[in-house]
C-alpha cells in the first residue's frame, strides 16, 4: 500500500506506529480502516479494544455469530467492504460457508434479528419493548438478554463503522475480491487543504473565506454565552423542532445510485426500507427523545456493564475520547477552542435521529455549520451508501483531511450513541 508512508506523516508518530505495529500483528494485517484511524491514534486505541472485546474476547455470543451479524450489519448500508472483510472472517472462525448463500441460509434465531437490525440501521425511534420481547420470547430460537445486548452494541457499531468507511471514502485492500465497494477514494494524504483539486483560484479564496467566516462565528457565539442573555426553555423548543424540521430539507443534490450487489442483497431483507422513507410520505418527524428522560450516562451504560460487563467501561471511553478529541487547531489556525463546534455536530446527528438536549441552543447549529458540511454530515450519518466524493470535497474546503476525517470520527460515535439509546430504552422498559 503506497499510502502508507504518507498517512503516517503527519504528528504523533510514534504513538501511531506503534498502533499499526500492534494491528498487524494480532491481525496479520492492517486494513484501510486502521490506516485512516491512525490520522487519530487516541481514538484508534480506544476503538480497537472496544472492537477486539465484542470480536474477541469471552461474551455470550460463540465468534462465528458475532462476525454473521457484522455481516448483517454492514449489508443494511451496502457496504461491501465490511461485509467482504466479515465473510473472511466468519470462515476463519469455523462458521458454515452455507450461511455465506444469504440470509435464508442462516439459522431462524439470526435471521429473527432482521427486524430490529432494520430500524437500528435507519429509522431507530421506532423500536419498541415489543420488539424486544418478541426476541427473547421465541421459543426454540429465543435470545437471552445477554446475548441480545452483545448483538445490539455489534448492529449499531456496523451500522456506524459502515458510515465512517463511506464518509471518509475507504477502499477495499487490494487482496480483497479485487476492490470493490465505495467509489471515493481514501483521503490518505494529509497535504493543507483536503481538496487540492478544487482549490485553484477564487475557489481557494472561498475556502478562506469559509474557515474565518466559522472563526468569527464562534468567537461571537462564545462572547453572547458569557453575556449570559438567557434563551427561554419555549424558545429553545422552538429551535429544536426548526432544526429537525429544517433537517427533512437537507438532502443533497448528488446522491450516488448505488446498485446492490450481490454479495450484499442477499444477507437484506426488504431493502427499500430506509431512512429517507418518513419524508416522502408526508408522514411526520420522529417524536422527540428527550436526551435527559433515558441519558448515557445515568441509564445505558449501567445496562449494558450489567448486561455485557467490560463492553459499557470502553463504550464509554470511546464516546468520551472523540467527544473531547481535539487538536486546538482550525484548518491553519492554531490555538482554537473548537469545543462548541464539536458539540454542533454531536448534537446535530442526535437531532436527525429525533433526539433533544433541553440545554443546548439549536440556533448554535445553524450558526456554525453550513449547508454542505450539515448535507454531508445528514448523508454520512442517515444513508451512508449515498455519500460521494463530491460532498467530501464540498464542505471546509480548506481543512486538512484528518480534520475531515475527526468530523467523521465524531459522526459514527453519535450515530452509534443515538441509535444506542433507543435499543437501550426499549430494553430497559421491557425490562420494568
Amino acid at each position: 500500500m503506497g499510502s502508507t508512508n504518507r498517512i503516517l506523516q503527519e504528528g504523533a508518530q510514534s504513538s501511531r506506529h506503534q498502533l499499526l505495529v500492534e494491528a498487524f500483528v494480532s491481525a496479520g494485517r492492517v486494513d484501510n480502516i486502521t490506516m485512516v484511524m491512525g490520522l487519530h491514534p487516541q481514538y484508534l486505541s480506544s476503538f480497537w479494544k472496544t472492537q477486539y472485546l465484542l470480536l474477541r474476547m469471552d461474551g455470550p455470543l460463540p465468534y462465528h455469530k458475532r462476525h454473521y451479524i457484522a455481516i448483517m450489519a454492514a449489508a443494511r448500508h451496502q457496504c461491501s467492504y465490511l461485509v467482504g472483510l466479515h465473510m473472511g472472517e466468519f470462515l476463519q472462525v469455523g462458521g458454515n460457508p452455507a450461511w455465506l448463500q444469504g440470509l435464508h441460509c442462516a439459522p431462524q434465531k439470526l435471521r429473527n434479528l432482521n427486524e430490529i437490525n432494520k430500524l437500528l440501521a435507519h429509522r431507530p425511534w421506532l423500536i419498541t419493548k415489543e420488539h424486544i420481547e418478541a426476541l427473547l420470547k421465541t421459543g426454540e430460537h429465543s435470545w437471552s438478554l445477554a446475548e441480545l445486548v452483545q448483538a445490539l452494541v455489534l448492529l449499531t457499531h456496523y451500522h456506524s463503522l459502515a458510515s465512517f468507511v463511506f464518509g471518509c471514502g475507504i477502499n477495499p485492500e487490494e487482496e480483497q475480491d479485487g476492490g470493490h465497494g465505495c467509489r471515493p477514494p481514501s483521503p490518505h494524504s494529509d497535504s493543507s487543504s483536503a481538496s487540492d483539486d478544487s482549490m485553484g483560484g477564487s475557489r481557494g479564496k472561498d475556502g478562506l473565506r469559509e474557515v474565518e467566516v466559522l472563526m468569527e462565528r464562534m468567537k461571537l457565539l462564545q462572547e453572547s454565552q458569557q453575556e449570559e442573555e438567557g434563551v427561554t426553555q419555549e424558545e429553545m423548543a422552538t429551535r429544536f423542532e426548526l432544526e429537525k424540521t429544517e433537517s427533512l430539507l437537507v438532502a443533497p443534490s448528488d446522491l450516488s445510485d448505488h446498485s446492490l450487489q450481490s454479495n450484499v442483497l442477499c444477507f437484506v431483507e426488504d431493502p427499500e426500507f430506509g431512512y429517507k422513507d418518513f419524508t416522502r410520505r408526508g408522514e411526520q418527524a420522529p417524536p422527540t427523545f428527550r436526551a435527559q428522560d433515558y441519558t448515557w450516562e445515568d441509564h445505558g451504560y449501567s445496562l449494558i456493564n450489567r448486561l455485557y460487563p467490560d463492553v459499557g467501561q470502553l463504550l464509554d471511553e470511546k464516546f468520551q475520547v472523540v467527544y473531547n478529541l481535539t487538536y486546538n487547531t482550525i484548518a491553519m489556525h492554531c490555538g482554537v477552542d473548537t469545543s462548541m463546534l464539536r458539540r454542533a455536530i454531536w448534537n446535530y446527528v442526535h437531532c436527525v435521529f429525533g433526539i433533544r438536549y433541553d440545554d443546548y441552543d439549536y440556533g448554535e447549529v445553524n450558526q456554525l455549520l453550513e449547508r454542505s458540511l450539515k448535507i454531508y454530515i445528514k448523508t454520512v450519518a442517515c444513508y451512508p451508501e449515498k455519500t460521494t466524493k463530491r460532498m467530501y470535497t464540498q464542505f471546509w474546503r480548506h481543512f486538512k483531511h484528518s480534520e475531515k476525517v475527526h468530523i467523521n470520527l465524531l459522526l459514527l460515535e453519535a450515530r452509534m450513541q443515538a441509535a444506542l439509546l433507543y435499543a437501550l430504552r426499549a430494553v430497559t422498559r421491557y425490562m420494568t
